[in-house]
């Protein structure tokens, strides 16, 4: 391996696919070679909602706000964000980006990757959609 890697993270395919209309997604682990990184960047629509949230098993993550602003769910607490927040969460905490008007624009870091993954999807609604 060698001692350093530069990527550009627009030039990795968008591994979103078009499964979230709106959402692109490019995650430059196996890219950057890195065993104890990765580094994610994720581009928002306009007012765009992530409709699901995930949490982890072990890993932390950061995220920073390169551009735009919109909403972070953390759980069962909604928080506006904007461009350069950066948003530590822990791993057992659901995670999901709502996209404001002008959209929004992420870069994810997450630590050491165990083993298959230990991504958690969730399909609660976010607080603001439950209804008595």
């Amino acid at each position: 391996m060698p001692d350093y890697v530069i990527v550009n993270l627009l030039e990795i395919e968008d591994s979103v696919g078009g499964r979230v209309p709106g959402l692109e997604g490019r995650f430059s682990r196996k890219h950057i070679a890195s065993r104890d990184l990765g580094v994610s960047h994720f581009r928002y629509a306009p007012n765009l909602r992530n409709p699901g949230g995930h949490s982890h098993r072990e890993q932390e993550e950061a995220y920073v706000v390169a551009s735009g602003s919109g909403r972070v769910r953390l759980d069962d607490e909604i928080r506006d964000i904007k461009q350069w927040d950066v948003i530590r969460v822990a791993p057992r905490v659901v995670r999901a980006f709502e996209a404001g008007p002008d959209g929004l624009d992420i870069i994810a870091i997450g630590g050491p990757k165990p083993e298959g993954g230990d991504g958690v999807r969730s399909d609660a609604p976010w607080p603001d959609d439950v209804h008595d």
